[in-house]
């Protein structure tokens, strides 16, 4: 992993806040891998992992100014990759103190580091509202968005922002699609669906009849991108030029709206459980109400060299396999 004029001989010092969270590990897993030294920075230990070396304990909403600086300049870290957020089960207050304050005590620390690092902030399609049918949506697009996680995440991204533009900190903000794979979390739809699939599977091993499966409306296109993607595209981040990416926007997912009742069918099949579907009626969720969402994602290829290169069939299969009790059964992939 190239770390642009930083590092060390044994290797760059990356952070990853929110460490042990679902893009976080595995963010922190692939710095590792390329010989990075890594710390691992949340409020609670991963529950698999709890004795973790490269674990840092300290929550981050809560902890004084001067013990954050202190902790950055006793790392001295090259990068540093925010993957905190608060998106299912908060309010909206919860929501903007995790995806905006917070962001805002992060940068103001780092501006003050006698070296500040790279800093990647994770954020999110939702920033934009309402994309037009039929197109993707580019970084210069004025944001607008229409949900309470939308505004929060818009925040932290105008948060970095700023600090770049005012204080020259080297602050990119990854715009992040619908991410997908394995061990999903429960609160997204796909998440949720095999959960159920999985539950399902279980009551059909042992003779029993499954609950239904009953979800909002699925009117929405949305564009989904691979965790392992998006694990990519951090890791081109952190190496690429500073005068290319930094104080820059740059969308990461897959450049195409997928009908999300298409991913359920298709989830279903692969699973093997036959399982009857109600879809509800009521109006769907306030924080995905948007019927279109796609990215226009040549600015990553350009200034990261990066492209998603995982089919959704295989982000499908991994998010699959790791709820379901038997092997994912389907045809093979698209």
């Amino acid at each position: 992993m190239p770390i642009a004029e930083t590092g060390t001989a044994a290797g760059p010092r990356v952070v990853v806040l929110g460490g042990t969270g679902y893009l976080g590990r595995r963010i922190g897993a692939a710095f590792a891998a390329d010989g990075a030294h890594v710390h691992l920075v949340s409020r609670s230990p991963a529950e698999d992992r709890p004795a973790d070396p490269r674990f840092v304990l300290m929550d981050l909403l809560a902890v004084d100014p001067h013990e954050l600086d202190r902790f950055f300049a006793s790392v001295r870290p090259d990068v540093v990759v925010n993957a905190v957020g608060r998106a299912w089960r908060a309010d909206e207050a919860e929501m903007t103190a995790s995806n905006a304050e917070l962001v805002v005590r992060i940068t103001e620390s780092l501006t003050r580091s006698p070296r500040p690092p790279r800093l990647i902030q994770l954020g999110s399609v939702h920033e934009y509202g309402a994309g037009t049918p039929g197109t993707g949506t580019s970084e210069d697009h004025e944001p607008a968005p229409v949900t309470p996680y939308g505004r929060s995440k818009l925040l932290g991204t105008r948060a970095v922002l700023r600090a770049a533009a005012d204080d020259g900190l080297d602050g990119v903000v990854l715009r992040l699609a619908n991410v997908i794979g394995a061990g999903g979390p429960a609160g997204s739809i796909f998440g949720r669906v095999a959960v159920h699939l999985g539950q399902a599977a279980r009551a059909r091993s042992s003779g029993e009849q499954p609950d239904e499966l009953r979800l909002p409306p699925l009117r929405a296109h949305r564009d989904i991108v691979d965790v392992h993607d998006v694990v990519d595209a951090v890791r081109a981040a952190a190496g690429a030029p500073g005068a290319e990416v930094s104080g820059r926007v740059v969308n990461i997912g897959r450049g195409e709206a997928v009908p999300i009742h298409a991913l359920i069918d298709r989830m279903i099949e692969l699973s093997g459980v036959d399982l009857p579907v109600v879809e509800a009626v009521a109006a769907p969720s306030p924080r995905t109400d948007v019927e279109w969402q796609q990215l226009d994602v040549s600015r990553a290829s350009r200034l990261l060299g990066w492209q998603p290169r995982r089919t959704l069939d295989t982000s499908l299969r991994d998010l699959l396999t790791a709820a379901l009790p038997p092997p994912v059964k389907g045809r093979t992939g698209r």
